[in-house]
């Protein structure tokens, strides 16, 4: 039997989920929890051999999950399942530890056929998610450029941006231009929004 954690922060999904894998007959659903630091604690507790995550969650997001889980609990293998597959995500999830890396608008049987596949010890990325990463754009941004880009998000005042990052009011603000100009894009929210949709923050 296959024991699995289930972490979504929207209980209809976890609870879809949790009866749909309840199906399979060599599936446990052994723990669910509503946000990453739960899904850590109740993988520490129940020890599962597989955790399907969810990528966007409070307290922790799946990345952070599945970093925390690879060195906490390395004989639980990470499935993450996304609205939001993008390119760059996919990548930061097999770094951070992942085993597979799903949709949610996949077909229902797949993720316990990936459940499945992970708990062998094989990996699973969405072929179409798997092509579209072969030919996305790199980003252009530098690690230190999208740090500053992270806290524009709400309008942030320059000052506190500065502060944050421990950079000066004037540098701050060379990087908002740099980073405009480079996505070509007319304002620092356009930018923020682009480089959020591409999957770089």
């Amino acid at each position: 039997m296959i024991r699995v954690l289930l972490a979504d922060d929207e209980e209809l999904i976890r609870s879809a989920l949790a009866a749909l894998l309840g199906l399979e007959g060599d599936l446990e659903v052994v723990a669910q929890a509503a946000d990453g630091r739960a899904a850590v604690e109740a993988a520490l507790a129940h020890r599962p051999h597989v955790a399907v995550v969810d990528l966007e969650m409070p307290a922790l997001g799946g990345l952070e999950v599945s970093a925390e889980l690879a060195a906490a609990l390395p004989s639980c293998a990470v499935v993450i399942l996304t609205g939001y597959g993008r390119p760059p995500l996919l990548k930061r999830a097999l770094e951070a530890g992942a085993k597979g890396f799903l949709p949610k608008g996949s077909p229902g049987g797949a993720l316990a056929d990936v459940i499945r596949r992970v708990h062998a010890g094989g990996r699973y990325v969405d072929p179409a998610l798997a092509a579209d990463a072969l030919t996305a754009p790199e980003c252009p941004l530098t690690p230190r450029e999208l740090d500053v880009l992270r806290l524009a998000e709400y309008d942030t005042p320059v000052a506190v941006i500065a502060r944050r990052t421990h950079l000066s009011n004037g540098t701050v603000r060379n990087y908002m231009a740099a980073i405009v100009t480079k996505l070509g894009v007319s304002s620092r929210a356009e930018a923020f929004v682009l480089a959020r949709d591409q999957g770089w923050l």
